[in-house]
């Protein structure tokens, strides 16, 4: 038996658009990329976050800023998710881009921490997972051209990464993570 479940839609959106924190909000998914089941749409663009914007309540407090010239953009809705199993999720999708990332060296000395990337002590990635009142959802940010952001950072920039090519493979990755995850939890006998 070799039943798919469809459960992820993904999408690539060709126009650019500034990421300020208002986009990650419950439907983002279905009205830029018309998904209606769960999914995760990517796009390209500045990265403009201001303390007020930032659902990190530590980063908040501290009158942190998310900033950057440009930035690979990743926004995920999962229904009937909870939070701790959101955070799962978004480190689930940091683990798929840092192997991609480092598949043939394309990217030496990368590391994850949490749902952060770091390139030595030089930070690549955002992530945040938060809940609306109808599905939880999360923000993935990769630097394309950290320029301006507020600690030292780097870029698929200076590694000549397409960000097009790499958003392709991590929302097919996990895709295909989301839907074996589905099947496994429809294939198994219960035990009382």
């Amino acid at each position: 038996m070799s039943n798919r479940y469809e459960v992820l839609g993904t999408r690539w959106l060709e126009n650019e658009m500034e990421y300020t924190g208002v986009q990650l909000r419950g439907h983002f998914v279905r009205e830029m990329g018309g998904i209606a089941t769960d999914g995760v749409v990517a796009f390209a663009g500045m990265c403009r976050v201001s303390t007020s914007e930032l659902v990190d309540l530590e980063d908040a407090e501290e009158g942190s800023v998310i900033r950057a010239e440009k930035m690979l953009h990743f926004i995920g809705e999962h229904f009937d998710c909870p939070l701790r199993e959101a955070n799962f999720r978004l480190r689930l999708f940091t683990s798929i881009m840092m192997e991609i990332l480092r598949e043939g060296g394309v990217v030496p000395g990368l590391a994850r921490s949490g749902d952060d990337l770091y390139v030595g002590d030089r930070k690549m990635s955002v992530g945040v997972a938060t809940m609306t009142p109808v599905s939880a959802v999360f923000h993935f940010g990769v630097n394309i051209d950290p320029a301006g952001a507020p600690v030292p950072a780097a870029g698929l920039n200076e590694f000549d990464i397409d960000p097009e090519s790499i958003a392709s493979k991590v929302l097919q990755w996990y895709r295909l993570e989301c839907e074996a995850i589905e099947i496994a939890v429809r294939k198994v006998r219960g035990r009382l």
